[in-house]
Protein backbone atom coordinates (compact mmCIF):
# COMPACT_ATOMS: atom_id res chain seq x y z
CA UNK A 1 0.00 0.00 0.00
CA UNK A 2 1.46 3.35 -0.82
CA UNK A 3 1.46 6.21 1.50
CA UNK A 4 -1.08 8.32 1.25
CA UNK A 5 -0.91 12.28 1.19
CA UNK A 6 -3.13 15.49 0.40
CA UNK A 7 -1.93 18.77 -0.32
CA UNK A 8 -3.32 22.33 -0.42
CA UNK A 9 -2.11 25.62 -1.51
CA UNK A 10 -5.76 27.49 -1.93
CA UNK A 11 -5.02 29.04 -5.40
CA UNK A 12 -8.06 30.81 -6.92
CA UNK A 13 -8.35 31.82 -10.49
CA UNK A 14 -10.38 34.21 -11.43
CA UNK A 15 -12.55 31.66 -13.62
CA UNK A 16 -13.03 29.74 -10.36
CA UNK A 17 -17.04 29.12 -9.83
CA UNK A 18 -16.41 28.70 -5.78
CA UNK A 19 -15.70 31.82 -3.50
CA UNK A 20 -12.74 31.57 -1.37
CA UNK A 21 -14.29 31.13 2.06
CA UNK A 22 -15.59 27.43 0.50
CA UNK A 23 -12.23 26.76 -0.70
CA UNK A 24 -10.69 27.10 2.44
CA UNK A 25 -13.67 25.19 4.51
CA UNK A 26 -13.39 22.49 1.65
CA UNK A 27 -10.09 22.25 2.54
CA UNK A 28 -10.46 21.54 6.20
CA UNK A 29 -13.32 19.53 5.63
CA UNK A 30 -11.16 16.96 3.29
CA UNK A 31 -8.28 16.98 5.79
CA UNK A 32 -10.31 15.77 8.16
CA UNK A 33 -11.50 13.39 5.92
CA UNK A 34 -7.76 12.39 4.91
CA UNK A 35 -6.91 11.73 8.92
CA UNK A 36 -10.32 9.29 9.28
CA UNK A 37 -9.18 7.42 6.29
CA UNK A 38 -5.53 6.79 7.07
CA UNK A 39 -3.67 9.61 5.54
CA UNK A 40 -0.22 9.51 6.29
CA UNK A 41 0.52 13.32 5.77
CA UNK A 42 -1.32 16.72 4.53
CA UNK A 43 1.25 18.88 2.74
CA UNK A 44 0.11 22.31 3.34
CA UNK A 45 1.98 25.34 1.05
CA UNK A 46 3.02 28.97 0.92
CA UNK A 47 3.28 31.74 -0.77
CA UNK A 48 2.55 35.81 -1.16
CA UNK A 49 1.23 38.69 -3.02
CA UNK A 50 -0.05 35.65 -5.71
CA UNK A 51 -3.02 37.11 -7.89
CA UNK A 52 -4.65 33.96 -7.40
CA UNK A 53 -4.37 34.45 -3.79
CA UNK A 54 -2.32 31.64 -3.03
CA UNK A 55 -1.86 30.63 0.49
CA UNK A 56 0.21 33.08 2.65
CA UNK A 57 -0.66 31.88 5.75
CA UNK A 58 0.22 28.27 6.50
CA UNK A 59 0.56 28.37 10.59
CA UNK A 60 -2.78 29.30 10.38
CA UNK A 61 -4.17 27.35 8.11
CA UNK A 62 -2.06 24.18 10.37
CA UNK A 63 -3.58 25.53 13.23
CA UNK A 64 -7.39 24.71 11.83
CA UNK A 65 -6.32 21.62 10.77
CA UNK A 66 -4.86 20.42 13.70
CA UNK A 67 -8.27 21.25 14.88
CA UNK A 68 -10.30 18.74 13.26
CA UNK A 69 -7.44 15.61 13.07
CA UNK A 70 -5.82 13.39 15.45
CA UNK A 71 -3.53 11.49 13.41
CA UNK A 72 -2.23 12.83 9.99
CA UNK A 73 1.13 14.61 10.05
CA UNK A 74 0.76 18.30 8.84
CA UNK A 75 3.59 19.06 6.39
CA UNK A 76 4.66 23.17 6.22
CA UNK A 77 6.18 22.65 2.83
CA UNK A 78 7.81 24.96 1.96
CA UNK A 79 7.53 27.22 5.35
CA UNK A 80 9.86 30.02 3.53
CA UNK A 81 11.67 30.67 6.99
CA UNK A 82 13.37 34.67 5.79
CA UNK A 83 10.17 35.91 5.26
CA UNK A 84 9.04 35.63 8.56
CA UNK A 85 10.94 37.06 12.20
CA UNK A 86 12.18 34.32 13.93
CA UNK A 87 11.34 34.67 17.05
CA UNK A 88 7.67 34.39 16.15
CA UNK A 89 8.15 32.18 14.13
CA UNK A 90 9.55 29.54 17.10
CA UNK A 91 6.66 30.64 19.07
CA UNK A 92 4.35 29.23 16.32
CA UNK A 93 5.86 26.27 15.78
CA UNK A 94 5.89 25.21 19.67
CA UNK A 95 2.47 26.16 19.86
CA UNK A 96 1.81 24.24 16.91
CA UNK A 97 4.03 21.39 18.39
CA UNK A 98 1.85 21.02 21.05
CA UNK A 99 -1.19 21.38 19.65
CA UNK A 100 -0.52 18.56 17.65
CA UNK A 101 1.48 16.63 19.56
CA UNK A 102 4.49 16.72 17.39
CA UNK A 103 2.12 16.59 14.41
CA UNK A 104 3.50 19.29 12.15
CA UNK A 105 6.30 19.08 10.27
CA UNK A 106 8.17 22.39 9.54
CA UNK A 107 9.71 21.93 5.61
CA UNK A 108 12.49 25.34 5.32
CA UNK A 109 12.52 26.71 2.29
CA UNK A 110 14.86 29.90 1.41
CA UNK A 111 12.18 30.94 -1.13
CA UNK A 112 12.86 32.62 -4.45
CA UNK A 113 10.48 35.01 -5.61
CA UNK A 114 11.82 38.68 -4.96
CA UNK A 115 8.51 39.99 -4.88
CA UNK A 116 7.72 38.21 -1.63
CA UNK A 117 11.06 39.79 -0.01
CA UNK A 118 10.56 42.78 -1.38
CA UNK A 119 6.92 42.96 -0.13
CA UNK A 120 8.46 42.78 3.58
CA UNK A 121 11.01 45.21 3.04
CA UNK A 122 13.64 42.58 2.18
CA UNK A 123 15.68 41.60 -0.44
CA UNK A 124 16.87 37.80 -2.30
CA UNK A 125 20.29 38.72 -0.86
CA UNK A 126 19.12 38.54 2.65
CA UNK A 127 18.39 34.58 2.71
CA UNK A 128 21.74 33.24 2.79
CA UNK A 129 22.37 34.71 6.50
CA UNK A 130 19.25 34.32 7.92
CA UNK A 131 19.01 30.32 6.53
CA UNK A 132 22.29 29.45 8.02
CA UNK A 133 21.32 31.09 10.82
CA UNK A 134 17.57 29.67 11.23
CA UNK A 135 17.57 25.84 12.07
CA UNK A 136 20.45 26.24 14.96
CA UNK A 137 18.32 28.94 16.36
CA UNK A 138 15.07 26.61 16.44
CA UNK A 139 16.97 24.32 18.16
CA UNK A 140 18.19 26.83 21.04
CA UNK A 141 14.44 28.05 20.95
CA UNK A 142 12.57 24.72 21.64
CA UNK A 143 14.98 24.06 25.11
CA UNK A 144 13.01 26.95 26.77
CA UNK A 145 16.34 28.16 27.64
CA UNK A 146 17.28 31.13 27.64
CA UNK A 147 20.06 32.04 25.08
CA UNK A 148 21.90 34.81 23.24
CA UNK A 149 20.58 36.27 19.63
CA UNK A 150 21.69 39.17 18.07
CA UNK A 151 23.85 40.20 21.33
CA UNK A 152 20.34 40.15 23.26
CA UNK A 153 19.60 37.33 25.80
CA UNK A 154 16.07 35.53 24.95
CA UNK A 155 13.93 33.11 25.73
CA UNK A 156 10.81 31.25 23.75
CA UNK A 157 8.02 30.15 25.50
CA UNK A 158 6.02 27.57 25.51
CA UNK A 159 9.14 25.14 25.50
CA UNK A 160 7.22 22.07 23.53
CA UNK A 161 6.86 18.46 25.31
CA UNK A 162 9.09 16.89 21.85
CA UNK A 163 11.88 18.56 19.66
CA UNK A 164 10.29 18.93 16.57
CA UNK A 165 12.05 17.46 13.43
CA UNK A 166 13.09 20.20 11.18
CA UNK A 167 13.50 19.37 7.29
CA UNK A 168 14.77 21.36 4.56
CA UNK A 169 14.06 21.93 1.30
CA UNK A 170 15.65 23.64 -2.26
CA UNK A 171 16.71 23.19 -5.44
CA UNK A 172 20.62 24.26 -4.77
CA UNK A 173 23.49 22.97 -3.76
CA UNK A 174 23.96 25.41 -1.31
CA UNK A 175 20.41 24.47 -0.11
CA UNK A 176 21.65 20.54 -0.09
CA UNK A 177 25.16 21.62 1.56
CA UNK A 178 23.01 23.43 4.43
CA UNK A 179 20.52 20.54 5.11
CA UNK A 180 23.18 17.96 5.97
CA UNK A 181 24.67 20.29 8.28
CA UNK A 182 21.20 21.51 9.96
CA UNK A 183 18.53 19.67 8.83
CA UNK A 184 17.15 16.32 10.03
CA UNK A 185 16.62 15.65 6.56
CA UNK A 186 16.50 17.03 2.94
CA UNK A 187 13.47 17.66 0.68
CA UNK A 188 14.86 18.57 -2.96
CA UNK A 189 12.85 20.06 -5.47
CA UNK A 190 14.59 18.00 -8.27
CA UNK A 191 15.97 14.81 -7.15
CA UNK A 192 19.66 15.08 -8.11
CA UNK A 193 20.33 17.31 -5.11
CA UNK A 194 20.07 14.61 -2.88
CA UNK A 195 23.28 12.78 -3.83
CA UNK A 196 24.73 16.18 -3.05
CA UNK A 197 23.23 16.23 0.74
CA UNK A 198 23.99 12.19 0.97
CA UNK A 199 27.92 13.35 -0.09
CA UNK A 200 27.74 15.87 2.50
CA UNK A 201 26.61 14.08 5.57
CA UNK A 202 29.08 11.31 4.73
CA UNK A 203 32.01 14.02 4.59
CA UNK A 204 30.44 15.63 8.15
CA UNK A 205 30.65 11.72 9.04
CA UNK A 206 26.65 11.73 10.26
CA UNK A 207 24.52 8.72 9.07
CA UNK A 208 23.95 7.87 5.22
CA UNK A 209 19.97 8.85 5.22
CA UNK A 210 19.86 6.13 2.07
CA UNK A 211 18.15 6.52 -1.20
CA UNK A 212 16.02 9.60 -1.53
CA UNK A 213 12.12 8.75 -1.12
CA UNK A 214 10.62 8.73 -4.49
CA UNK A 215 9.07 12.54 -4.84
CA UNK A 216 5.44 12.64 -6.41
CA UNK A 217 5.24 13.69 -9.86
CA UNK A 218 1.63 12.82 -10.41
CA UNK A 219 -1.83 13.73 -8.73
CA UNK A 220 -4.70 11.36 -8.81
CA UNK A 221 -8.29 11.58 -9.36
CA UNK A 222 -10.75 8.80 -9.41
CA UNK A 223 -13.69 8.67 -11.72
CA UNK A 224 -16.25 6.56 -13.28
CA UNK A 225 -15.97 8.59 -16.23
CA UNK A 226 -12.25 9.90 -16.70
CA UNK A 227 -12.67 11.78 -19.78
CA UNK A 228 -15.31 13.92 -18.27
CA UNK A 229 -13.47 14.32 -14.82
CA UNK A 230 -10.29 15.32 -16.74
CA UNK A 231 -12.70 18.19 -18.78
CA UNK A 232 -13.45 20.51 -15.15
CA UNK A 233 -9.92 19.32 -13.83
CA UNK A 234 -8.06 20.84 -16.41
CA UNK A 235 -8.19 24.15 -16.49
CA UNK A 236 -7.21 24.34 -12.63
CA UNK A 237 -4.25 22.09 -13.23
CA UNK A 238 -3.31 24.06 -16.23
CA UNK A 239 -3.20 26.95 -13.89
CA UNK A 240 -1.19 25.32 -11.35
CA UNK A 241 1.25 24.25 -13.99
CA UNK A 242 1.73 27.38 -15.82
CA UNK A 243 1.88 29.98 -12.76
CA UNK A 244 4.41 27.62 -11.05
CA UNK A 245 6.60 27.39 -14.36
CA UNK A 246 6.27 31.48 -14.87
CA UNK A 247 7.84 31.62 -11.50
CA UNK A 248 10.61 29.27 -12.00
CA UNK A 249 11.53 30.39 -15.25
CA UNK A 250 11.30 34.35 -13.85
CA UNK A 251 13.55 33.29 -10.78
CA UNK A 252 15.84 31.05 -12.96
CA UNK A 253 15.31 28.30 -10.70
CA UNK A 254 15.16 24.24 -11.36
CA UNK A 255 11.37 23.28 -11.38
CA UNK A 256 9.64 19.99 -11.88
CA UNK A 257 6.56 22.08 -13.72
CA UNK A 258 6.57 23.17 -17.54
CA UNK A 259 4.69 25.44 -19.25
CA UNK A 260 1.70 23.65 -21.44
CA UNK A 261 -0.59 25.31 -24.11
CA UNK A 262 -3.17 22.63 -24.26
CA UNK A 263 -4.91 20.12 -21.91
CA UNK A 264 -4.10 17.31 -24.06
CA UNK A 265 -0.82 17.41 -23.72
CA UNK A 266 -0.50 18.20 -20.07
CA UNK A 267 -2.59 15.17 -19.94
CA UNK A 268 -0.27 13.30 -21.51
CA UNK A 269 2.41 14.40 -19.09
CA UNK A 270 1.16 12.33 -16.64
CA UNK A 271 1.52 15.23 -13.69
CA UNK A 272 -2.68 14.65 -13.60
CA UNK A 273 -4.48 11.50 -13.54
CA UNK A 274 -7.74 10.29 -13.64
CA UNK A 275 -8.45 6.72 -12.98
CA UNK A 276 -11.51 4.53 -13.27
CA UNK A 277 -11.90 2.97 -9.66
CA UNK A 278 -10.94 -0.53 -11.15
CA UNK A 279 -7.23 1.37 -12.36
CA UNK A 280 -6.84 2.91 -9.50
CA UNK A 281 -7.16 -0.60 -7.21
CA UNK A 282 -4.94 -2.16 -9.65
CA UNK A 283 -2.22 0.76 -9.61
CA UNK A 284 -2.37 0.51 -5.34
CA UNK A 285 -1.46 -3.01 -5.45
CA UNK A 286 1.73 -2.77 -7.74
CA UNK A 287 3.02 0.30 -6.04
CA UNK A 288 5.67 0.11 -2.97
CA UNK A 289 4.23 0.45 0.15
CA UNK A 290 7.04 3.30 1.00
CA UNK A 291 5.54 5.47 -2.15
CA UNK A 292 3.92 8.76 -1.94
CA UNK A 293 0.39 8.62 -3.84
CA UNK A 294 -0.34 12.00 -3.36
CA UNK A 295 -3.77 13.78 -3.85
CA UNK A 296 -4.69 17.60 -4.60
CA UNK A 297 -7.94 17.64 -4.37
CA UNK A 298 -8.70 21.49 -4.84
CA UNK A 299 -6.00 22.02 -7.72
CA UNK A 300 -5.97 25.42 -9.04
CA UNK A 301 -9.31 26.12 -7.33
CA UNK A 302 -11.57 22.86 -8.35
CA UNK A 303 -14.84 23.81 -7.17
CA UNK A 304 -15.57 21.72 -4.38
CA UNK A 305 -18.46 19.49 -5.79
CA UNK A 306 -16.28 18.17 -8.55
CA UNK A 307 -13.60 17.98 -5.83
CA UNK A 308 -15.21 15.47 -3.23
CA UNK A 309 -16.44 13.44 -6.20
CA UNK A 310 -13.37 11.86 -6.80
CA UNK A 311 -13.12 11.35 -2.62
CA UNK A 312 -15.80 9.74 -2.64
CA UNK A 313 -14.77 7.59 -5.54
CA UNK A 314 -11.78 6.62 -3.65
CA UNK A 315 -14.10 6.00 -0.58
CA UNK A 316 -16.63 3.87 -1.65
CA UNK A 317 -15.09 2.17 -5.07
CA UNK A 318 -11.39 2.08 -4.33
CA UNK A 319 -10.79 1.76 -0.39
CA UNK A 320 -13.01 -1.52 0.38
CA UNK A 321 -11.52 -2.88 -2.15
CA UNK A 322 -8.22 -2.76 -1.33
CA UNK A 323 -8.69 -3.60 2.11
CA UNK A 324 -10.46 -6.54 1.07
CA UNK A 325 -7.46 -7.58 -1.09
CA UNK A 326 -5.13 -7.19 2.43
CA UNK A 327 -2.95 -4.48 0.95
CA UNK A 328 -3.99 -2.23 3.86
CA UNK A 329 -6.66 -0.96 6.51
CA UNK A 330 -9.26 1.68 5.54
CA UNK A 331 -11.45 3.38 8.56
CA UNK A 332 -14.71 4.92 7.43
Amino acid sequence: MPMLMTRYDLRRPDFCTATRAELYQTAVDQVEWADKHNFLAVVVSEHHGSPDGYLPSSRVMAAALVSRTQNIQIHLSALIAPLHDPVRLAEDLAVLSLLSNGRVVPIISAGYREEEFLAIGKKLGDRKNYMDMILPFLRKAFTGEPFEYEGREIVITPKPDVMPMLMMGGSTKAAALRAARDADYFIPTVPEMFDIYREELKRLGKPDMGASAKQPSTCYYVSDDPDAYWDKLAPHAMHEQNSYAEWAEKSGIASPYGYYSDTNTLRDSGKYTVLTPNAMIELFNTMHESEPMILSPLVGGLDPTTSWESLHAFEKKVFPNIAESGAGVFKG
